[in-house]
This record gives structure tokens, sequence and C-alpha cells, in this order.
């Protein structure tokens, strides 16, 4: 058994900074300069990188990554700086079994992270937030509080999502008008999605486009163009309905 209270035998336990009542599982990893707050639960093979910081009662479920650096292989076109940004996860966070969560991400308080789900770096979510079981955050993207995207939602880089939307299941994003193209200079362009709109199962959004405020758009609509505030949208092409 360790000799460190609250941690299980196994377990590998570089930092000293863990607050009161901390639980650590078997085979969990906590590197050095990693900040645990009180009553965090660390289940078996989590593994807590350096430069996170996890506040009051967080806990992260099994297999779960917390910092995890990007990829920096030739193929990926765009460009990840060096070094390790810090994960900030706020005071009654849940993370699913085998989330990972990258360098440089934000999570507010009381949100609750999906088994499997994934977030790119730089990305802020804000208080009080859902992200279902296998959805995706890709990078550099911004969700306000309150806001529930649900399983296997996918969302682009570079996007907007504000304040008590919600997103439903298998909800996809595009924001590469090139397909892909290597050799492409289009600029990428993810979606902007204004507070209070509501997205239905399987809708498409096309990049560059805005959901208006308390907008709502159909289940597996295609959104090619702008979506007025308050307006509803259904099919392919979606538009406008009373």
């Amino acid at each position: 058994m360790s000799a460190r209270p609250g941690v299980a035998s196994g377990a590998v336990v570089e930092s000293d900074r863990l607050g009161e009542r901390v639980s650590i599982g078997e085979f969990a990893i906590v590197r050095e300069g990693a900040e645990l707050g009180d009553d965090v639960v660390i289940h078996p093979h989590a593994i807590i990188e350096r430069g996170v910081t996890l506040g009051d009662g967080v806990e992260v479920f099994a297999g779960a990554v917390l910092g995890k650096a990007p990829s920096r292989v030739g193929l990926i076109a765009r460009h990840v700086e060096e070094g390790i940004g810090a994960v900030s996860v706020g005071s009654g966070c849940s993370i699913g079994a085998h989330a990972v969560l990258y360098h440089d991400t934000v999570l507010g308080s009381e949100t609750l992270i999906g088994d499997g789900a994934v977030i790119r770096e730089e990305c802020r979510i804000g208080a009080r937030c859902v992200l279902g079981i296998g959805a995706y955050l890709s990078f550099n993207i911004s969700v306000g509080d309150g806001t529930r995207i649900m399983g296997h939602a996918n969302f682009a880089g570079d996007t907007t999502i504000g304040s008590g939307v919600f997103i439903a299941d298998g909800v996809a994003t595009a924001n590469d008008t090139s397909f892909g193209h290597a050799a492409s200079d289009a600029p990428l362009q993810g979606q902007t999605v204004e507070d209070g709109a509501m997205i239905g199962v399987g809708a498409r959004l096309l990049p560059g486009v805005v959901i208006g405020r308390d907008a709502v758009v159909g289940a597996g609509a295609v959104v090619t163009r702008d979506v007025e505030p308050g307006a509803r949208v259904m099919g392919v092409p979606a538009r406008p309905v009373p």
C-alpha cells in the first residue's frame, strides 16, 4: 500500500501540491507541477500532466488524460506552438472515462465532460456546461456558460458558441472550404452560434455561418448561410419556416 494517505498502490504521484482529502486510484499518474484542490478524486489509470490545475471537488474518471500535448508531425498543416499551456479545471467538474483535454484548455466550474470526449488546445468552456459522450471540440473554441453539447457532436476550430445554447447529438461542422487540400491558402472559417440558439439532431453547419440569437435549426438541416436571430430553419439546404 502507498505510504501517502489517499493514494492507492501503484499510483505515480510526482507532485506535492495536493489538497486535503484527495483520492488517487491505482496506476493513475499525477506529474510534477500539477495542482489538485481539496476533495479531488482521480480514478485508476487517469493521467494528470504537469501544468494542470484541478479545483476543489473535481472528479476524473478512469483513463482520462488531462494536459495532452498536440501532435507535431509534418502531416499536420496547422502550426502548433512549443511548450505546455496551462490546463485549468474549475471546482466541481466531472471528467468522464477516457476523455482527453489537450494543453491550454480551461473549464469553468460544475461542467460535465462525457466519456471519450476530446477538447483540443486553446478551448475555453464556461461554467455549468455539458459536453456529451464522444463529443469533439477542435482548437480555439469558446463555449459560454450553461451550454449543452450532446453526444458525438463535432465542432471545427475557430468557432464561438454562446451561452445557454443547446446542440443535439451528432451535429457536425466544417471550417475548411478547400476540403483539406494541403496547398490551399484559404482561411479557416469556424461558426458563430449566438446565445440561446438550438440546433437539432444531425444538423450540418458549413464554414463561416452564423446562427443568430435564439434561432432554431431543425434536425438534419444543412446550413449554408447565416440564420437570422429568432429564425427557424429546416431542410437541405436550410430555409426559413414559419
